[in-house]
């Protein structure tokens, strides 16, 4: 059970200022939530396999070939500084 005290420690963490009124607010609603948990666990899910993602997922690639590129000049066209063949950009450290 989340006590009013919780709140106001993960508010204080958080660099949160919260109302009186707030801090009971969220209390009651992180109880609530806690609550729902409480009764999912009474669920039986024996023979339930674990998941990640209700829906099976798979990334798409694209085959990685060498295809056309852009002329040297139109790439460097919009460059704002350039040094020969290449874009100068400021110092980052």
């Amino acid at each position: 059970m989340i006590k009013k005290s919780d709140v106001e420690h993960v508010a204080l963490l958080a660099r949160l200022e919260l109302s009186d009124n707030e801090k009971e607010v969220y209390t009651r609603q992180l109880n609530d939530i806690l609550g729902h948990f409480e009764s999912l666990q009474k669920l039986d899910t024996t023979g339930v396999e674990p998941t990640a993602h209700v829906l099976s997922l798979f990334n798409v690639f694209r085959e990685d070939k060498v295809d056309r590129h852009l002329p040297l000049e139109k790439v460097l066209a919009n460059c704002p500084d350039r040094d020969e063949d290449c874009f100068r950009v400021p110092k980052i450290v």
